[in-house]
């Protein structure tokens, strides 16, 4: 509500005391020997309990704009927390990619050795023996033959 952003809060307990005031002040001028003044009582009763309302209603939406702002507040810590867990996690992540990327690599390396010592006994021939195809299927799946370390 744009008028509690512009008046400060005690300006609509200022308003409902007023109010309340008012209403009191009504009751009273029956005991104050001056008739003329009794004319007003009406009218000062309806301005008294319209600020009554408003006071009341404005209370209120005081109160509510307090809470939101409250329930906000507790919402951006959250995400804060939230963030800063997110970061801690993205750097486990990047480390532990790094390491898989880094043993792959090396895996790969010495799948690229074996190869190359292979292909080497039968480079002259064009034919190619059972031991190339499955040296070309174990470094497809990352295995070495276990006497070729």
């Amino acid at each position: 509500m744009w008028l509690v952003k512009f008046l400060p809060d005690w300006f609509f307990y200022g308003v409902l005391f007023v109010g309340i005031v008012g209403l009191a002040v009504t009751y009273l001028l029956k005991f104050i020997p001056f008739p003329p003044l009794y004319v007003y009582r009406t009218p000062i009763q309806l301005v008294a309990v319209a600020l009554i309302v408003i006071g009341t209603f404005m209370i209120g939406a005081v109160w509510n704009e307090n809470a939101w702002k409250a329930r906000i507040a507790e919402l951006e810590k959250e995400v804060a927390e939230a963030q800063a867990k997110s970061a801690q996690v993205t750097v486990e992540t990047v480390t532990k990619y790094v390491d898989r990327t880094k043993v792959i690599k090396e895996k790969g390396a010495t799948v690229v050795q074996y190869v190359d010592r292979e292909i080497v006994k039968y480079d002259n021939v064009c034919k190619l023996p059972p031991e190339v195809s499955k040296a070309h299927n174990d470094a497809a799946s990352f295995k070495l033959k276990e006497g070729s370390k």
